[in-house]
């Protein structure tokens, strides 16, 4: 048994990609709370947030989505949560909060990578 989220990076397990870099990759959720809710991940496997050694650079990744996010849905309420009981890999959610009823998985995904 394998990190699901370390298959998604490998691409083993399909995703919605919103943004890639480097170190990070952003998707789609596959239960959002609203259109455009994505986790955002390093792609080297790291058990917690805080073990990520390059944070900065972690936030800084976070911070161009959920700008572009806010231009994407028209919004200034990105909600952004690190809990990390769910997957044992490090992530974050960006949860732009709208009221947009978009419904097809890639236009949202694209409207976003647009506005990066």
């Amino acid at each position: 048994m394998g990190c699901v989220f370390c298959k998604i990076v490998n691409g083993e397990i399909p995703s919605v990609k919103v943004y890639e870099d480097a170190q990070f990759l952003a998707f789609l959720d596959i239960h959002p709370q609203s259109p455009g809710h994505s986790q955002v991940i390093p792609k080297k496997h790291f058990r917690w947030v805080w073990d990520v050694p390059n944070i900065g650079a972690y936030f800084e990744a976070c911070q161009k989505i959920a700008k572009a996010m806010q231009k994407a849905f028209n919004t200034d309420i990105v909600h952004s949560r690190i809990i990390g009981d769910e997957v044992e890999h490090s992530h974050i959610w960006l949860i732009p909060i709208h009221d947009q009823k978009l419904k097809n998985n890639e236009d949202i995904a694209q409207k976003i990578r647009e506005n990066i």
